[in-house]
Parts: structure tokens; C-alpha cells; sequence
């Protein structure tokens, strides 16, 4: 399938291993299958997330383990011990699956998981997070890569349509998993996998098109990012990973759109969490900081305050119960020249020194 060898090209991707998300589906077996015949001097690893939601998920990757062997494909099988949550279990799913998928591909020093978003995966993202009033990051929907946890995520199929991938496996007569979720219409996912063929009957709005609406967006969002990151490596000083700060002119001189989006980069880069908090409280809060009066400021797991002309943001840390005394941070000062001069506010100072007690 070429647009897999365009994707590894148009990257400048030549994995030596690549590891690849294999539930059982059509999608992802092709995925895996297509990958193996394009890539032939890459060594597949397939894993399969057992989340352990339904009686036969055990049989299922049993299945995947079967076919992985009959194409000489190392193969592992992942599973999501302990309690599984009562409500939103779709999400908690999701961020089981890639938490187990991430931390096997660290813990192997693999740097690539390949999944199998596809065509009809993007358009219905487009919608969700259009219902959800999304704004330019996430009417985007799924970049082609991503990373999480230090894991690059590779989605080559996103222009792909699924009925494609089906009939690939039908020519080499494969059988595939049905999931059963996918006919629940609890999920909003699926109430928009339903409603894709009512949209085009009516509008004439494929999800071709939603696909191009997206990778429109995609282009306009690349550009932002590289002037965010611009600003951050200029403008931007980290203190460790505890916090962050910046020169308060600096912020007032910067478009709202940038504030936004650099606010947002800093909050996921400080905290580690790639859900950032909704839009409109993370532009209330850009409004309280741009107050003369304004006095400090939680949100989404990031303290922010003004002090000494500069905007701060520390990072939240409930483990952080040891007062450490003025002569403490005094000591830390001396060792530590790019704090001295520097009136740091007393939640960094905190922060800071508990980072060096933690490291001693």
C-alpha cells in the first residue's frame, strides 16, 4: 500500500524495530501485515491490550498471538489488571491501552508504536471534538505522529479508508475481530460512526472531506507550534522540572492567540499531562494574569502568580510537606547561580529545594 511507504518517507522514518498496536481488528491486523510486506528490514513487535472489559477479550488476543506466529511477528499480550471504573470507561480505556502500549515500548527501548487510526477514526475526532466546541488544536483531530511518554506514535493509515484495509485481509483470507462496543451507542464515537453515511446522505460532507478539514487545520496549527516553540526556547526560563517563568512585558506584548497556546505548551510541558484544562477556563485565567492586581491562581495542576516583573508558573505538589527554611534556600542560592539575584517566589523555592532533597 503506498501511502504507508509515503508516510516512513515523507518522515525520514527507517526503523530498525517498530512496535505495532494489534487489537484483532481488520485495522490494525492489517496495519501490522501491510507493515510487515513494505518494511521488510524492520523487525515487528506486535502487542495486544487485554483490558479484561469482556469474557472472550482473552480469546481474542489468544487469535492475534496466532496469526503474529503464522507471519513470524514477535507478539506480546498486555493486560489491564486491577479494578476497571464504573463511568467513562471508553476514556479510561483509551489512556489504559496507551499507558501499557508506552510503558512496554520504554521499558524495550522501542521509540516507535504504529497504530491504526484510519480515515473514518479522523472524520469522527473532526466531530467530536466540533461537538465538544473545539477550537484549532483540536478540530486537527489525530496528528500523524504524536508522542506520549517519550514514545513516538505513528498513524500511517489516516487517509486510509477501513473497508480497504478489510478487503486486503479478505485477499489473503484473514479473519478479524468484531468488537462489540462498536455497535454500543453509549458511545459518542460510535453515535458519530452512525451518523457519517446520515451526513453525507444530507450534505454532501464525506469524510473525505472532514479529513481534508482536518489536515487543513493540521498546517495552520504546525505553523503556531513552531512560533509557541520559538518564543519558549527565547523568552521562557525552567526551573527544573518545578516550574517556568517569563518577563511580564514580554506576555503583555504577546497576541492573545499566542498566550493561549504558549500557556497551554508550558502546561503540559511542566506537569507531564498531555490533557491540558478546557479553553475557556484557560483563558479566564489569561485574563486574570493580565490584571495589574492580579494575586496568584491555580489551574490544572500549575500554581501561577506574578512576582519581581515576571509571570511564574510552579508546578502543583501535594508530596511537598517539609517547611524548608530561609537558611536552606540561602545555602541552595549559593550553590545554584542562576537563582541568585533572583527574588524566587516561596512556592518554587519549595519546590525547588524538594527536588534536591528528592535527587540527594
Amino acid at each position: 500500500m503506498q501511502v504507508i511507504r509515503d508516510f516512513f518517507d515523507k518522515h525520514q522514518i527507517t526503523p530498525s524495530v517498530l512496535a505495532v498496536g494489534v487489537s484483532g481488528g481488520a485495522d490494525s491486523l492489517a496495519l501490522v501485515l501491510l507493515l510487515k510486506e513494505l518494511l521488510p528490514q524492520t523487525k515487528l513487535v506486535a502487542l495486544t491490550v487485554d483490558h479484561q472489559l469482556r469474557p472472550s477479550s482473552l480469546q481474542e488476543a489468544t487469535y492475534v498471538a496466532k496469526v503474529m506466529a503464522n507471519h513470524d511477528i514477535e507478539h506480546h499480550i498486555l493486560t489491564w489488571e486491577g479494578n476497571k471504573p464504573q463511568t467513562g470507561i471508553e476514556e479510561q480505556a483509551r489512556i489504559a491501552r496507551y499507558d501499557l502500549l508506552c510503558h512496554w515500548c520504554g521499558s524495550h527501548q522501542i521509540e516507535y508504536l504504529a497504530v491504526a487510526h484510519h480515515l473514518l477514526d479522523q472524520a469522527e475526532t473532526f466531530l467530536m471534538r466540533l461537538e465538544r466546541g473545539s477550537g484549532l488544536y483540536g478540530l486537527s483531530s489525530m496528528q500523524e505522529i504524536s508522542e506520549k511518554n517519550g514514545i513516538k506514535i505513528l498513524r500511517p493509515l489516516l487517509a486510509v479508508h477501513p473497508q480497504d484495509l478489510k478487503q486486503y485481509l479478505k485477499g489473503k483470507n484473514i479473519s478479524w475481530v468484531e468488537d462489540e462496543s462498536n455497535q454500543c451507542l453509549d458511545f459518542l464515537r460510535v453515535k458519530m460512526r452512525h451518523f457519517l453515511p446520515i451526513l453525507e446522505e444530507a450534505t454532501g460532507i464525506t469524510p473525505d472531506r472532514l479529513y481534508l478539514a482536518a489536515e487543513n487545520l493540521q498546517r495552520t496549527r504546525r505553523f503556531i507550534e513552531q512560533h509557541v516553540a520559538q518564543i519558549i526556547q527565547e523568552k521562557v526560563h525552567f526551573w527544573g522540572n518545578c516550574g517556568a517563568s517569563f518577563d511580564v512585558a514580554e506576555f503583555m506584548s504577546w497576541h492573545p492567540e499566542l498566550k493561549f497556546y504558549i500557556f497551554a505548551d508550558l502546561i503540559e510541558r511542566i506537569t507531564q499531562n498531555p490533557y491540558i484544562p478546557e479553553a475557556s477556563s484557560l483563558n479566564n485565567l489569561l485574563k486574570e494574569v493580565e490584571q495589574p492586581a492580579f494575586g496568584g491562581a491555580t489551574l490544572g495542576g500549575i500554581y501561577f502568580c506574578k512576582s519581581d516583573l515576571r509571570v511564574w508558573l510552579i508546578k502543583e505538589n501535594r508530596d511537598i510537606d517539609t517547611f524548608f527554611t530561609e537558611e536552606a534556600w540561602e545555602n541552595y542560592a549559593k550553590r545554584t547561580p542562576s537563582v541568585r539575584g533572583i527574588k524566587v517566589p516561596a512556592k518554587l523555592r519549595q519546590a525547588l529545594l524538594y527536588e534536591k532533597n528528592q535527587k540527594n
